[in-house]
């Protein structure tokens, strides 16, 4: 069943075909026509003329590159002159951040160095007060210790008592 419809289907196409194609061929075997050199004539002035337009097209787009070359151009000029400009930017506050630091350092150590300073002024002082204390004390106490020595040598009890303390 399968074959007969494959025959059917082949011959209907043969017929289909040959109904077609066969005249277009019958016509194309005729001989070369005036309306056939009419055609072409036409033909080749309309590819001429398409071509014309083609290169008048082709020019202003020639054109139009040489334009968009020079605005490259120009556009590449301006980007290097914003790159110098940021790096100049980055120059400068570097500079500026160094010298900030730079100033907050030395400051820094010009406060430290000073109350050092004054620190070192304020114990001199102290110490200069509290050893002025202890001279007098001491002079105070040798004082007493003669009081001591001068009793010590009327009355021999307290005499013993020195010499035991190690003040004779």
């Amino acid at each position: 069943m399968t074959n007969i419809k494959m025959v059917i289907s082949g011959t209907v196409i043969y017929l289909f075909i040959s109904g077609c194609v066969l005249p277009a061929l019958a016509l194309a075997l005729d001989s070369f026509t005036q309306a056939d050199r009419e055609r072409l004539v036409r033909m080749e002035t309309t590819q001429t003329v398409f071509m014309q337009q083609m290169d008048k097209r082709l020019e202003q787009v020639d054109k139009r590159f040489e334009q968009m070359d020079k605005r490259f151009e120009e556009l590449r000029t301006d980007m290097n002159a914003r790159f110098e400009q940021t790096t100049n930017m980055f120059y400068v506050l570097s500079v500026i951040f160094t010298t900030l630091f730079a100033a907050v350092f030395s400051f820094a150590w010009w406060d430290r160095r000073s109350v050092l300073i004054t620190a070192r002024k304020a114990a001199k002082e102290v110490v200069e007060e509290k050893t002025q204390d202890i001279e007098k004390i001491r002079l105070t106490v040798e004082q007493v210790v003669k009081v001591l020595r001068r009793h010590a040598d009327k009355t021999p009890a307290f005499r013993d008592i020195m010499q035991r303390a190690h003040l004779l």
